[in-house]
């Protein structure tokens, strides 16, 4: 037999032993548990407003939509207006989009000016249309590739401009390598986000090549943004309608026989472009690149 004292050595060393071993299978345990990835939401947008009578129907496939602030691209009117409440009540979440300037209205103007006006006109409009405090706004900005010094300032003043009121700032634009005549590629949504000086901003990025875009699909578990390419993405709009024939040659067959896609049980009644977010209501969700 031991002596007491030796007897409490040993007890303490086969403790020691003992939590060493547990660590270690607790370590072990973690490792092989599989990482969960973040879920995705799938979502439509389009210029004009579905209609009253279909938001159940929509609501059926999709989580969020999109709501125009002012004018659409091309439109001289926004049929969206005063129709928030009727899309909350349908259990709809929001993409609260304002369209932005081109450079051709850029260029000769002050681009600073011209941003912070329109950063107000949307942050009015928000409110307006009862949109909250912290609500992320994106701003429509349809031109690709490298963006020129104007289009940067624009950009800029309208985020510092729109955050400085209390919401929050989102930009829509390409997220596809755009190959420059020198032969370098850019993605504009990776030109931004370098350019931001530390801005907190939320990218909404449109990537409808297939791969890796799955097309016009419905897929009840939606891939999410970061498959994109950006890596930083909030939103992903991985079909547009009508497709464009030339990036999306691989994933043709997905669209409808008229170009278009078509959501379920709608079909033929309306044409949509086609979102995964991070949330259910991107209008509410903090940013990747650290929004909140």
């Amino acid at each position: 037999m031991c002596s007491p004292r030796e007897c409490a050595r040993m007890l303490r060393c086969l403790a020691i032993v003992i939590a060493i071993l547990l660590l270690a299978l607790a370590s072990a345990g973690q490792r092989e548990q599989p990482q969960q990835s973040s879920p995705a939401f799938l979502g439509f947008d389009r210029n004009d407003y579905p209609g009253d009578g279909t938001l159940a129907a929509l609501r059926k496939t999709f989580s969020f939509t999109s709501y125009w602030l002012n004018n659409p691209p091309g439109a001289t009117t926004n049929s969206w207006t005063g129709k928030r409440a009727k899309i909350q009540s349908a259990g709809l979440g929001f993409l609260v989009v304002f369209n932005g300037k081109l450079y051709a209205q850029l260029k000769s103007g002050n681009p600073v000016a011209i941003g912070k006006q329109d950063g107000a006109a949307a942050v009015q409009a928000a409110r307006r249309e009862g949109f909250p405090h912290r609500t992320v706004i994106f701003l429509d900005q349809e031109e690709g590739g490298r963006l020129l010094p104007e289009q940067k300032a624009y950009l800029y003043a309208w985020v510092d401009t729109v955050t400085a009121a209390g919401f929050r700032a989102g930009i829509y634009c390409s997220g596809m390598p755009f190959k420059e005549p020198n032969g370098t590629v850019i993605v504009t949504a990776d030109d931004m986000r370098r350019g931001s000086a530390g801005r907190q901003i939320s990218y909404w990025v449109s990537v409808d090549a297939c791969p890796p875009s799955p097309g016009c699909a419905f897929p009840k578990t939606p891939p999410p943004p970061s498959e994109s390419g950006v890596a930083f993405a909030d939103v992903w709009q991985f079909a547009q309608s009508p497709r464009r024939r030339q990036q999306t040659a691989a994933c043709r067959t997905t669209y409808n026989q008229d170009g278009d896609c078509h959501p379920p049980g709608l079909a033929g009644q309306m044409h949509l472009d086609l979102n995964t977010a991070t949330s259910s209501d991107p209008s509410t969700a903090g940013s990747r690149t650290g929004l909140r």
